[in-house]
């Protein structure tokens, strides 16, 4: 006599599901029958981090859906997200949620699995912006320098050029609250608001640790071009705490650096980028290769690391991130997995494809992304601020 598995006690289908880490068999387990599916929550509250997806560049400038590459399994995901359509620019992905930017002081928040969203404190509130007015057309902003000059940016300066990338501490919906913190493009200013928060605010101190900003277990950690760290507090009632930590300079040539919080050790990646010359107008960047540093907190120095064993590390426009290869069958471990976030031209003048792709560092070679041949020559014209994108799917 078969088992009737739709009679299994309540209590026992929902350990079951508890004991799923995978948010795709999660899914599945719950359209089993229709008692599985009142038993089970439609939101899964107990999920590790999920394997990302790579968000696409938009290939048509009205497209109201994005599409997402699951790297599990190959397949393409269209999500409706006209948040992150054309004339929007993303600075940033942490915690399964986009950063959005508009032609509006408006700094809007969407997880584009569940389509919920939150706002930030918009592009005016920042401490250095001292006036905007739609009224004054082609310089709605004023700013102040740190030299206390006065000059004037549009809508789209301000929503192309303003904010580097936006990193917070854990999902907006967390019951505890969240931090986001802003790194500004061209003043390398770190700036911070609460949930809440009507306002950023400055972090004093912590000026030109600009390259990259991770969040670990409460605390930011910013990074800037000589691997040099400030750990930044901004929790507390009282003013930010920033400290610096003592590590040796590094004068090696890398063109950018990462933070990854790698299970118990902080990591360090350098990049490397040449420049392509295609003809007297066009100049494209392309990735040559990374070095990665692991903190050796005894003597605080860096310490340069051949094998990152099970690991995986992201970096690109999103919050710096690493996972165990282990923990997805058929993923690959000791590699870098990167895309461009320092570069429109690339994209704009249609000759120079996607700088992306995985670093595997037992051999420096690169092996392309699924979806992007790095040595194409497919001549795309893809829309400013479309640069492909590492999200993770958060249904929190």
């Amino acid at each position: 006599m078969g088992v009737d598995w739709t009679q299994l006690p309540p209590e026992l289908v929902e350990s079951i599901a508890k004991k799923l880490t995978i948010y795709a068999d999660y899914l599945r387990f719950r359209v089993v029958c229709h008692s599985w599916l009142a038993y089970v929550p439609k939101t899964p509250q107990h999920l590790p981090p999920q394997l990302p997806w790579l968000m696409l560049p938009q290939s048509q400038p009205n497209q109201t859906h994005r599409a997402f590459f699951n790297l599990s399994n190959s397949r393409v995901h269209f999500l409706h997200l006209p948040e992150a359509s054309h004339r929007k620019r993303r600075c940033g992905s942490s915690h399964g949620w986009l950063v959005i930017l508009h032609e509006t002081p408006t700094v809007l928040l969407v997880n584009p699995l569940t389509r919920a969203k939150r706002h930030l404190p918009p592009l005016s509130a920042f401490p250095n912006v001292v006036r905007f007015d739609y009224s004054e057309v082609g310089r709605e902003y004023a700013l102040r320098s740190s030299s206390g000059d006065v000059y004037t940016r549009s809508l789209a300066q301000m929503r192309d050029s303003f904010l580097k990338k936006v990193v917070l501490s854990s999902s907006p919906l967390e019951a505890s609250g969240f931090t986001a913190l802003a790194i500004l493009s061209q003043t390398g200013d770190l700036a911070y608001c609460r949930d809440g928060d009507q306002s950023w605010t400055f972090i004093d101190g912590a000026r030109s640790f600009s390259e990259d900003v991770i969040s670990v277990n409460g605390l930011f950690y910013a990074v800037d071009s000589k691997g040099v760290v400030a750990v930044c507090d901004v929790e507390g009632p009282s003013a930010p705490r920033v400290a610096i930590i003592p590590t040796p300079r590094l004068e090696d040539a890398a063109d950018m650096r990462y933070l990854v919080n790698s299970g118990a050790d902080l990591l360090l990646v350098s990049r490397y980028l040449e420049i392509e010359r295609w003809d007297n107008t066009n100049v494209n960047y392309r990735t040559t290769g990374f070095d990665v540093f692991r903190m050796n907190w005894v003597g605080a120095r860096w310490e340069k690391v051949e094998n990152l064993g099970e690991r995986m590390v992201f970096i690109g426009e999103n919050s710096s991130f690493s996972l165990s290869a282990s923990d997805f069958p058929g993923s690959v471990g000791n590699c870098i997995y990167f895309t461009d976030d320092y570069s429109e031209s690339n994209y704009e003048s249609g000759l120079g494809g996607y700088d992306s792709g995985i670093f595997r560092i037992w051999d420096g070679t690169i092996q392309e992304l699924p979806p992007y041949p790095r040595n194409s020559n497919y001549e795309v014209h893809w829309p400013p601020g479309s640069l492909p994108l590492w999200v993770i799917p958060n249904p929190c």
